[in-house]
């Protein structure tokens, strides 16, 4: 990669991150400043303007945490902690990442196979295909609880339960993508392997899922924060001990502002790392099928 290319793509980015992070501590101290004032009030205490931003900005349970006080717990509970310890976010965030890898596989697997299904099944595609997408319209919050219930009913709890939901979430996006893809060959191309006597099983193997594997990662690095989220969801009604949800819900409890974002933030940056895995995988495989290197 050429520098004027890295830079060009490297300085927009910071200056946007620059603007977030100004318009973040403008916000906090905007926000934060009637629970100071009432404070100092009481304290009959007197501050210059520059203490009282000061304040603003460290307050131990702030309407909005500054960032440098999300920084500071991020990397406390992320470098400092030991990872056993339930404060530690490595370990809520393996916690999470095991429901999630289970339900992005089950859901990329069960999306692949409905894709199929609807390609060679004419009927599929008028009849599930509405089903699928109405299925997307129902708020993940409503069908959460059901699922936990109805399995903790038959004493399925634990993993399984977030794995279901996770793949909920997760499916759509790689169903829609592989029919997509296995619909993109050219009709010259099909008739093509018609011409060659070619079965439809070949034609399939050979032409229909080459086709599809670019739309399939794609779909993929969608599914896959799709199945975080699901993930995150679903252990808000499970009253979990351990994942990013229960981090969230002990700070909802306890007004844990600061570790509430704190918990975001380790999502935001688990859920960016399976998207680069997934895109490395991409580019891996696109290479091995003859791709040229972007």
């Amino acid at each position: 990669m050429k520098p004027d290319t890295l830079k060009d793509k490297i300085v927009p980015v910071l200056t946007i991150l620059l603007v977030l992070v100004a318009i973040w501590y403008v916000a906090a101290v905007i926000l934060n400043t009637p629970f100071q004032r009432d404070m100092d009030t009481r304290n009959s205490v007197t501050s210059t303007t520059m203490e009282f931003v000061g304040k603003t900005l460290s307050q131990p349970k702030p309407v909005l945490p500054a960032p440098h006080q999300v920084a500071q717990n991020v990397f406390e509970n992320t470098f400092l902690r030991k990872l056993s310890s339930n404060r530690s976010l490595v370990y809520h965030a393996g916690v999470t990442l095991s429901s999630t890898a289970l339900g992005f596989a089950f859901g990329t697997l069960l999306g692949i196979v409905i894709a199929v299904a609807i390609i060679h099944i004419k009927a599929l595609d008028r009849s599930l295909m509405p089903w699928i997408i109405a299925s997307q319209t129902v708020p993940i919050l409503a069908v959460a609880p059901m699922i936990i219930v109805v399995l903790g009913s038959i004493n399925i709890t634990g993993l399984i339960p977030k794995a279901l939901i996770s793949t909920y979430l997760s499916f759509f996006p790689v169903a829609v993508g592989m029919v997509k893809g296995l619909r993109s060959p050219e009709v010259m191309h099909l008739d093509l392997m018609r011409t060659y006597n070619a079965t439809a099983a070949q034609t399939f193997w050979k032409l229909r899922v080459p086709a599809s594997i670019p739309f399939l990662f794609t779909s993929m690095k969608v599914a896959i924060a799709a199945s975080l989220v699901g993930t995150i969801v679903g252990e808000l009604p499970t009253g979990a001990v351990a994942g990013i949800g229960s981090k969230l819900l002990a700070g909802s409890y306890y007004s844990q502002t600061i570790d509430i974002w704190a918990a975001l933030v380790a999502g935001s940056v688990l859920a960016a790392l399976l998207v680069t895995i997934v895109g490395l995988v991409a580019k891996i495989v696109d290479r091995a099928m003859g791709g040229r290197p972007a």
